[in-house]
């Protein structure tokens, strides 16, 4: 075989190697996402192209505030922000996140609690209730908010949604270019 022929089988075999690995990495460890619609204004916007990550949540649990992708239907994906894990309470009471019976602030909510009219509220008034008493997140299901709470389907809508729909948490805002962000090298603690 020709000095030029082993070169064009070296190059081929490179580039299928290449190929293999990044089709491999898409599948299994990344995968790209486009943000539609308004619910998670103002820190995602309609359009946004984001990188999620994959492989996380298979050595680690989901964290409390994390952003996600999950399957919402069987065609349909959404975008979303962890509020409440297995086991947890959840309450709103004037403008206010109550988790397990303690105030936790929400920092990303407050460029839209600024711009409301005086006395409107973000979020509305609500608590997870049966007819029991309170109700806790079940074991291996989570619920979900966007941040634009006035305009979100959300876990207020459709319920708990199951660790096992979720595709991966949110690592990176890529486009547009001039809002590059990393959203998520460390999780916030529970």
């Amino acid at each position: 075989m020709s000095k030029t022929k082993r070169e064009f089988w070296s190059w081929i075999r490179a580039i299928a190697i290449a190929a293999l690995i990044a089709l491999l990495v898409r599948h299994f460890i990344f995968s790209n996402y486009i943000v539609r619609g308004e619910s998670m204004m103002p820190t995602l916007q309609d359009g946004n192209r984001l990188i999620v990550n994959k492989i996380g949540y298979r050595i680690s649990s989901p964290h409390r505030f994390d952003i996600i992708v999950f399957h919402a239907t069987k065609t349909d994906d959404y975008v979303k922000r962890i509020i409440g894990l297995p086991g947890d309470t959840i309450s709103y009471k004037d403008d206010q996140l109550y988790v397990n019976g303690k105030a936790v602030p929400e920092p990303y909510l407050q460029e839209y609690k600024n711009a409301l009219p005086k006395g409107e509220q973000l979020t509305e008034n609500f608590s997870l209730k049966s007819k029991t008493g309170q109700l806790r997140v079940p074991k291996g299901e989570l619920w979900v908010m966007g941040d634009n709470r006035q305009n979100s389907e959300d876990s207020r809508y459709f319920g708990f949604i199951q660790e096992k729909s979720v595709v991966g948490k949110v690592a990176v805002r890529y486009w547009p270019f001039n809002e590059w962000t990393v959203l998520h090298l460390i999780s916030l603690p529970r």
